[in-house]
């Protein structure tokens, strides 16, 4: 699921009580270029330092252009409720499977 995906399917996570909150590498200025230009309407946190993708495991492999995709999922206190760190760009859960997931952890 790529960030275009997400933000169309935005309105789908909010119906779940998800808040969706993307975290890059890039600097602030590339962020906000990036989200204005494609009106993404969720948070975008830049983290040039990777202070918090390191703390979150983010991989990074060089023969694969840089960091992979990582999904967490957090719920409302602050635990870690599900990953997903994927091999490649491709490896990234559709939109109905995070719903499922976020179901199936919102019902416990």
């Amino acid at each position: 699921m790529h960030l275009v995906q997400l933000r169309d399917d935005y309105e789908s996570f909010l119906e779940s009580d998800t808040e969706i909150i993307s975290i890059g590498p890039d600097g602030r200025e590339t962020f906000r270029d990036f989200w204005e230009r494609r009106e993404i309407k969720f948070i975008g946190l830049p983290d040039p330092e990777l202070q918090v993708l390191n703390q979150y495991g983010q991989e990074v492999k060089l023969l694969k252009m840089g960091r992979l995709p990582a999904m967490v999922l957090v719920d409302k206190a602050g635990m870690i409720r599900w990953t997903h760190y994927g091999n490649s760009m491709s490896d990234i859960p559709s939109t109905n499977e995070m719903l499922k997931i976020i179901k199936q952890i919102t019902v416990h």
